[in-house]
């Protein structure tokens, strides 16, 4: 199977990979860091500028139609530079609605590819897998559509214009719309920094998405397990780079530490670690595109474990590698380390990714 991108996602990659460079340096990072500010507000429009928010977007929402491999093409570099943006957030829900929704919520989606919009999904329950039915429910009542139950861990909860909300049904699983102003948002800390929310819905109106029979839940969950094990992907690679660029240029004994064997055997396990999990995201990534969505939860399944044990262990490594300055928080290692950390957390830890591969074979 080639791997390769076709030259339009190769372009793709290079401009975001070019611009992201550009901007996200590590004085900026901590400037961003020391504001409090819930993301890059100018990063996020030099990204939409750039029309990297757009590309996946399908066409009707003033997107470029890129899908599931562009998504994994933006996020990856989104993850190789630690950008403080809500792209993976926004991204991933927007995907699913372009999938699920109406013409008329598709069409509201444009607004995100001029970055005047942002958008978040709940997935994670207290206590729950990501993969599992929901314990929100959401019923009819006057009319309309009303949600009960709470969702942990949502980021940017608080700055998004809708969250997609899974609730269980009579009929199944589905998908609604919620204003955030419509439910109970509490500030909870994660160790990216980035701003993150349980959400308490009491009553909470919510606007459908699809039809309630676990389709588009499903579909949701892959695309987010998509995004998540993309950024994955990139935070490896970033610390890869990082680790690589020290180990040439420090020296101890007169000799730079890449030329010490026990060195290179350990940054080799690193790259091994970032190509095993590169081959299932693409592979993944493909078959989403291609709508095969049972071969590609297999292949998104065992990146998630690719990430929650051999991609942490690398990072451990990289901070081995580093020696003391890999914990200097003046360093920029340590937001790798916390970026993957944190996405391993969202996928609930090596045992629950063996269960849910138990449970596919």
């Amino acid at each position: 199977m080639d791997f390769n991108l076709d030259e339009t996602q190769s372009d793709l990659r290079d401009l975001a990979a070019e611009l992201l460079g550009r901007e996200v340096t590590s004085s900026r990072l901590e400037a961003h860091e020391a504001s409090g500010a819930p993301y890059d507000a100018k990063l996020w429009r030099s990204l939409a500028q750039a029309g990297l928010l757009g590309a996946c977007l399908p066409e009707e929402a003033g997107g470029a139609g890129l899908g599931p491999v562009g998504l994994a093409v933006v996020l990856r570099e989104i993850g190789a530079h630690v950008a403080p943006v809500p792209v993976q957030q926004s991204l991933v829900t927007a995907l699913a609605i372009a999938r699920y929704g109406s013409r008329e919520q598709r069409e509201a989606l444009a607004p995100l590819a001029e970055g005047g919009l942002v958008l978040a999904s709940a997935l994670r329950e207290p206590g729950r897998d990501l993969g599992a039915a929901p314990t929100a429910t959401a019923r009819e009542e006057g009319g309309g559509w009303v949600l009960h139950g709470r969702k942990s861990t949502v980021s940017y909860a608080a700055q998004t214009s809708k969250v997609l909300v899974p609730a269980t049904t009579d009929e199944g699983v589905g998908l609604f719309l919620v204003a955030p102003e419509a439910m109970t948002v509490r500030a909870e800390q994660v160790s990216t920094g980035e701003p993150a929310a349980t959400l308490t819905l009491d009553g909470a109106p919510g606007e459908p998405v699809g039809a309630r029979d676990g389709e588009a839940f499903a579909g949701l969950r892959r695309l987010a397990l998509a995004g998540i094990v993309a950024v994955s992907s990139g935070v490896l690679a970033g610390a890869l780079a990082l680790t690589t660029e020290y180990i040439r240029t420090r020296r101890q004994f007169d000799r730079a530490l890449a030329e010490f064997q026990a060195v290179t055997v350990q940054i080799a396990d690193v790259y091994i670690a970032g190509r095993a999990l590169d081959v299932a995201v693409w592979s993944g990534a493909w078959r989403l595109a291609e709508g095969s969505a049972e071969e590609a939860e297999t292949d998104l399944a065992v990146a998630a474990l690719t990430v929650t044990d051999p991609v942490l262990k690398a990072l451990y490594t990289c901070q081995h590698l580093h020696g003391g300055i890999g914990l200097d928080v003046t360093y920029p290692l340590h937001r790798y380390f916390a970026w993957g950390k944190h996405h391993a957390h969202l996928l609930g830890g090596v045992e629950a990714r063996l269960d849910t591969i138990g449970a596919l074979v």
